[in-house]
């Protein structure tokens, strides 16, 4: 039995300590924890956290150490029929009143252990930086939902905001605490009691003009008539043995942590995305937390409206160059080259393997012992001796290999932000440095919306009355990094763009997937691929607030069916941490963003094997 656990690897002793910790608090003996590369998230008593590596590395620690006590913390003191009850229906007051009881759950916690305090503080000042708030100087980039959250976690905890975040919570602290007034000190008082505390959130929100009566009303009545106000009395009485219970545990835990991560250095953490599916707080600017809001799968959803825009007019098809000043674009461009040059030579091997593939295709090949042609040297002997010998010309066959464009079509979305947006864009600076070698046109495009929370369009769906249904409620920006034409030269300053502060929205793939095709379709080339690049399903908070909740999806579906069943253009998936093969029927998928690179070569090789068989012929658009 000892030998067996001498044998047990770091990582597996870390995440028994964890499991324990999380049993503990969570008072779920039961509770099933399981490890693996999907996002986090606890439902009934099964929890989901992500994989630490063999070596354990003090980053893994913080982040897994950070979920765990926050989606315990959740399964403690978090009712799910009392929220459901509560929260308001409209998508800008739910995303703030879900950052609200998230920041109501975790104090709870973080107020009794400070070992729990200190993981969620590391947690939460991660994802700040993950999310760029380091960088938000104007009050029109800060997400209310997130300030609200972190305002919020002050004063239940009475600690300040990570630094990370501490200017963009400031510039809105003076109109909140003045129109709050007292709304903050109700929230305190009911901090442990859910239903007490999601009243006076409701509060809050009506008095901060993000929430009105006729918005969610029914629930506030329902929720007043049921008389169910005891349900959160459990949380008041965990203090005693219990919560003794629970610091020894989480101590325990953070012992067997630290024995691994003992020489922190800790090396800033790469975009790791480690907030829980069930604290929808991120608001506005969480791209990746939002799309777990959503159902994996419509397919069982009744057939809803025809796809249509609400409006068209605030949309846009913008150069790259037009984004941003030559200046910051420079910039931007020595940000992408350091970034680059930590995996060069990973990709490069790939890409000369690639390069190898095309080009040993382009070599002249020759049809010999014709009648006619060209005279074969190999054969003069032959000649010489008998001038009226057949079969000694030859002649050079047609070579229809160039006749081909590629489309690398990236998802622009926030929850592209960080790792996964930039190994894009290195992975596409390299993709088009190689094809151009081999004669091959590449064209890189992004897709993205202008705004968060609808933009114009939305604004102007409001002053027309709000009608019922009214379709896609977003402005589209569709970025044009490499036109095809275009050598590589002229883009290369372009391709920074994405790792731009601010660029990353929603996405609606449907539409973006539409144009990328419809280029593809006009140019003169006879074969045409287009490669898709995302981390998931369609997502736009203002769209789907009003319309269905499969709307977004069954659009995507649509199109890709068309083009895979119909378009002469081959399309290709590339999924980063998302299944996507549930849409395209050539895709794969990816665990970590920097497999994206290999990937990509891999596909493309298999693309350009002459032994891969055709597609069937198709119909015309």
């Amino acid at each position: 039995m000892s030998l067996s656990k001498n044998k047990e690897s770091a990582s597996d002793q870390f995440k028994r300590a964890v499991t324990s910790t999380m049993r503990a608090i969570s008072q779920e003996k039961e509770l099933t924890v399981t490890y693996g590369p999907d996002q986090p998230g606890i439902s009934g008593e099964r929890a989901r956290l992500s994989n630490p590596a063999r070596d354990l590395p003090v980053e893994d620690i913080h982040k897994i150490r950070g979920q765990s006590d926050s989606l315990a913390l959740r399964k403690r003191y978090h009712d799910d029929s009392v929220h459901s009850r509560m929260v308001p229906q409209g998508s800008d007051a739910k995303s703030v009143f879900d950052a609200i009881e998230q920041a109501r759950v975790e104090s709870l916690g973080a107020n009794r252990m400070q070992g729990v305090a200190d993981n969620l503080y590391r947690q939460l000042d991660q994802h700040c930086k993950d999310m760029g708030f380091d960088r938000v100087y104007d009050k029109a980039d800060a997400p209310i939902s997130e300030v609200l959250g972190l305002l919020i976690r002050e004063k239940l905890t009475g600690t300040p905001s990570p630094a990370s975040a501490a200017n963009m919570v400031d510039l809105w602290r003076k109109e909140l605490e003045t129109k709050g007034g007292d709304d903050f000190d109700a929230l305190i008082e009911a901090a442990t009691n859910q239903e007490d505390f999601a009243k006076a959130t409701r509060q809050l929100l009506k008095d901060l003009d993000l929430f009105d009566d006729a918005d969610g009303t029914d629930t506030q009545d329902d929720s007043e008539n049921d008389g169910e106000d005891g349900e959160q009395e459990p949380e008041a009485e965990s203090s005693g043995a219990e919560g003794e219970d629970e610091a020894q545990d989480a101590s325990a835990a953070e012992e067997a942590s630290a024995q691994e991560g003992s020489g922190e250095d800790s090396s800033e953490t790469e975009a790791s995305e480690s907030i829980e599916q069930d604290a929808a707080s991120s608001g506005d600017e969480a791209g990746k937390e939002r799309k777990a809001s959503y159902p994996d799968d419509f397919r069982n959803f009744l057939e809803g409206p025809a796809y249509k825009p609400f409006t068209t007019e605030f949309d846009e098809i913008v150069e790259a160059n037009d984004l941003a000043e030559a200046e910051e674009l420079s910039r931007l461009r020595q940000q992408l080259d350091q970034q680059l040059d930590s995996m060069h030579s990973l990709v490069s091997r790939l890409a000369n393997r690639l390069q190898r593939k095309l080009q040993a295709q382009q070599n002249r090949t020759w049809s010999f012992d014709l009648e006619e042609g060209i005279l074969d040297a190999a054969r003069l002997s032959r000649v010489v001796a008998d001038p009226l010998l057949p079969l000694s010309f030859k002649q050079e066959d047609d070579i229809e290999f160039r006749d081909t464009v590629v489309t690398l079509l990236i998802d622009n979305s926030g929850s592209m932000r960080g790792r996964p947006i930039s190994i894009a864009a290195i992975s596409a600076d390299i993709l088009a440095r190689t094809l151009e070698r081999c004669a091959v046109k590449v064209e890189i495009l992004g897709f993205t919306t202008r705004a968060w929370k609808g933009g114009q369009s939305r604004e102007k769906w409001l002053e027309e009355g709000k009608s019922a249904n009214p379709g896609r409620l977003n402005d589209l920006r569709h970025i044009i990094y490499k036109p095809a034409d275009h050598p590589y030269r002229r883009s290369r300053q372009s391709l920074g763009l994405m790792l731009k502060e601010g660029l990353l929205k929603e996405n609606i793939d449907g539409e973006g997937l539409l144009w990328a095709h419809n280029r593809l379709l006009g140019r003169p080339e006879q074969r045409r691929i287009l490669m898709v690049i995302s981390d998931g399903a369609p997502v736009d908070d203002s769209t789907l607030s009003v319309n269905p909740g499969n709307y977004l999806d069954k659009h995507l579906r649509d199109v890709i069916s068309w083009i895979e069943n119909r378009s002469p253009v081959e399309l290709i998936a590339i999924g980063i941490g998302h299944d996507v093969t549930r849409y395209y029927q050539q895709a794969v998928t990816i665990i970590d963003a920097e497999q994206l690179g290999g990937v990509m070569m891999e596909q493309l090789a298999d693309l350009f094997d002459e032994k891969r068989p055709t597609r069937k012929s198709a119909d015309k658009w």
